[in-house]
């Protein structure tokens, strides 16, 4: 295990059992690197990371997820909202990682409790549809076995087709099978990933209670005998839907049965307060809102030795970690991811970038040599000294100065922090490179 001058989630970072993963490095006043810091996955914990949009908060949820992937002991579970994070099955040399990925994710029908039944369909569940629904779903075991009991039962119409119009709704989501996911399921050894970008907040919602209560339940009865974590981006459509009492039951009470949760958000003012003081760790993100700003405040350490606001990062990628587990506050620069990152927001000077090919030639400026090395625009992250440039595009050929390149590429470096998947390309070339 490499050496780490801090774990986040320990107290004693000399302590070597069980498995750490790399989270990044220290970051000093003057923006330099430091030591690097590592991060427990030992024993459960519940983790919040936050941060603006932009400053790296899928991004560091993609480096736990790259690292939960690769301890041993451990069942990642990944709630995909924006179908982001199918990358980290291959690393930089398309190795697959051991990974299940669900892009039209089923679950059991009760596998969401009966109380829940009724607000998932939008209906009041003291209304004479909601307790017909609810009725229904703790009477029958499949979607369709519901539909037919209600449309058997022994009510007034208007009553009989409020509930079967709700019903026929949840049908069209598409989300409800009899051989949906189980403990089993989840249990593989293996990351897997729910890609819910097709799916409406609600059976996003009815998703995240079947595999938050199978986990619970499974680790419960000893069906599941890793440490399961559950991550989950984009939070705040859950913590506002029918998952919130699945969620906060894990939050809670999840450590004794072993099951971690890692939750992701732009928004701190959309969760439950209970979210920011269950969490043993709160990674920090850059934040300008002052009403996301004072959320998160409001459940401040006293070893916080000064007001969140003062020390909020500036940069994406950096963070302010709290840590109640050493009680302690770290600042450190999130590592490089190492499979492609798939949350960055589509500009228009990507396209535009994305046209040109770049070629490189090794050797002194004004000379070449037959290692002819060609990249794409959406790849290059490291500065180049000693060539000649010629950039191709919609077929026209220009030339321009090594500065020029080495400014263009330090730029969209520090703008799109690109993973470095070409480096070792760059290495064959023979060329003199620099970070």
């Amino acid at each position: 295990m490499p050496k780490y001058f801090e774990i986040i989630g320990r107290e004693d970072a000399e302590t070597t059992v069980g498995p750490v993963g790399h989270l990044g490095t220290y970051r000093a006043r003057d923006g330099s690197m430091g030591a690097p810091v590592g991060f427990d996955f030992d024993r459960p914990h519940a983790t919040l990371i936050v941060g603006k949009r932009g400053y790296g908060k899928s991004y560091t949820l993609g480096v736990l997820i790259e690292e939960a992937a690769q301890a041993n002991g451990i069942t990642p579970v990944v709630i995909d909202p924006m179908g982001v994070f199918d990358t980290v099955i291959n690393d930089l040399d398309d190795d697959p990682r051991p990974a299940q990925i669900y892009n039209a994710p089923k679950i059991r029908t009760d596998a969401v409790p009966p109380a829940h039944w009724p607000a998932l369909l939008g209906a009041d569940p003291d209304s004479p549809p909601g307790a017909l629904i609810w009725d229904a779903a703790a009477t029958m075991e499949t979607l369709a076995a519901m539909i037919d009991y209600t449309a058997d039962s022994m009510v007034a119409d208007h009553v009989r087709r409020g509930a079967l119009n709700r019903l026929q709704r949840a049908v069209t989501w598409e989300v409800f099978d009899p051989a949906g996911i189980d403990a089993e399921t989840l249990s593989e050894n293996a990351v897997t990933i729910f890609d819910c970008r097709n799916l409406a907040d609600a059976a996003m919602n009815a998703l995240v209670i079947g595999v938050g209560e199978e986990l619970y339940a499974g680790r419960l009865s000893e069906r599941i005998d890793t440490l399961p974590w559950l991550f989950i981006d984009e939070a705040h459509v859950c913590f506002n839907g029918i998952a919130v009492d699945t969620l906060q039951t894990l939050l809670t009470r999840g450590r004794t049965p072993g099951v971690s949760v890692v939750i992701a958000t732009q928004r701190p003012t959309a969760l439950p307060a209970v979210v920011a003081s269950q969490s043993d760790i709160r990674i920090i993100h850059r934040l300008t809102a002052g009403s996301d700003v004072r959320a998160l405040a409001a459940s401040d350490p006293v070893y916080l030795d000064s007001d969140l606001a003062s020390i909020m990062p500036n940069r994406p990628g950096d963070v302010v970690i709290i840590d109640d587990t050493a009680e302690t506050v770290h600042h450190l620069r999130i590592r490089n991811r190492e499979t492609q990152h798939g949350g960055t927001s589509p500009r228009v000077s990507d396209e535009t970038l994305s046209s040109w090919k770049l070629r490189l030639w090794c050797g002194h400026r004004g000379t070449r040599c037959s290692h002819l090395h060609e990249l794409r625009g959406e790849g290059p992250c490291y500065s180049v000294k000693h060539f000649e440039l010629s950039v191709r595009r919609n077929g026209i050929n220009s030339y321009s100065t090594t500065i020029f390149w080495i400014e263009l590429l330090n730029k969209f470096q520090e703008q799109y922090r690109l993973s470095p998947w070409n480096k070792a390309d760059i290495q064959r070339t023979n060329l003199l490179i620099e970070r």
